[in-house]
């Protein structure tokens, strides 16, 4: 199989999830696994646990990990599923935890996913193999659901305007393809002269998330990653826009015991009993050098948690 992946902050993560004893380590998002060889390379004498939602991904990496067969399990699961995939498989509490919430360059360079505006393909975007595609949302969605998901998901200012052009094309045509979704939304916003970004960018950014239910799966994994930890374990988590960052942070606040701030006048600090400690305070970067390698990575921010051998 040809390595079309390069992890993101691969050093980082493997300087961060290779310090404890031997044990088990969960890849909650293996992908092509990058990330998963490396760590498996670090630690000899530790399992680990492999999840992805896409079967084709935990095809690819069971080859890719052939070498390791006696130390791997792969369950094609959607991460947030992590509890249930731990008791199904009678695995020990991990002393890492993995979670890298971007998109693999497996699903953003094959065109008949449906992920990339750059190629022409079906307009799907599922991660996995089940569930309404991206063409059902375009085609059958309300006009205000779709404003919502276009302004809540991909904070898209002019949503809608896309969503009053989508309405008018689907009366006459269904939209089936990446490539008419893409240029309906170049002739809605215009492209200036130098812009980078594809205008249809938020667009498709705020369909994938939905049609993942991205955003709830990260709500339903960071507090349950925690607890499934063995004491002293560590959860990295890796996020690529500022949607993911937000839930990871106030998340992992609220379990280090700093309580949410409630909206009103101050009152009493609520009392919280802290689970974990934060190993960064700030969001680990890919450096410049990185971000010159793999351009995909600029937006990454990795946040690690350690949790406490006894609550305090």
């Amino acid at each position: 199989m040809p390595d079309l992946h390069l992890p993101v902050l691969l050093g980082e993560v493997v300087a961060h999830l290779s310090f404890a004893a031997p044990g088990l380590i969960v890849d909650a998002t293996i992908g092509l696994g990058g990330h998963a060889q490396a760590l498996l390379e670090s630690c000899p004498g530790s399992t680990l646990l492999g999840l992805d939602r896409d079967p084709q991904a935990i095809a690819n990496t069971r080859r890719r990990l052939s070498d390791f067969e006696d130390r791997i399990t792969l369950v094609c699961s959607p991460f947030a599923e992590l509890s249930t995939v731990l008791a199904a498989t009678h695995s020990p509490r991990p002393m890492a935890v993995l979670a890298d919430f971007g998109c693999s360059s497996l699903q953003l360079d094959s065109p008949e996913r449906g992920f990339s505006f750059s190629r022409d393909g079906p307009l799907d975007m599922r991660m996995g193999d089940d569930g309404p595609t991206a063409a059902d949302l375009v085609n059958d969605a309300s006009a205000e659901r779709l404003m919502r998901i276009l302004w809540d998901y991909g904070e898209e200012n002019r949503a809608r305007a896309i969503v009053a052009t989508i309405l008018r094309r689907r009366e006459e045509k269904a939209l089936t393809t990446t490539g008419e979704l893409s240029r309906l939304v170049a002739q809605v916003l215009g492209r200036r002269p130098g812009q980078k970004i594809h205008p249809a960018t938020r667009t498709f950014q705020a369909l994938r998330i939905a049609v993942n239910n991205e955003l709830g799966q990260i709500e339903n994994f960071v507090e349950p990653a925690v607890r499934s930890l063995a004491p002293g374990g560590r959860l990295a988590m890796i996020s690529f826009h500022s949607l993911e960052d937000r839930i990871v942070k106030h998340t992992l606040r609220r379990l280090e015991g700093r309580a949410p701030t409630a909206p009103g006048p101050p009152g009493p600090p609520e009392k919280t009993t802290p689970l974990i400690r934060l190993v960064n305070r700030r969001p680990i970067r890919p450096t410049e050098n990185e971000e010159r390698r793999n351009p995909r990575s600029r937006s990454a921010r990795l946040r690690v948690a350690q949790k406490l051998e006894t609550p305090e």
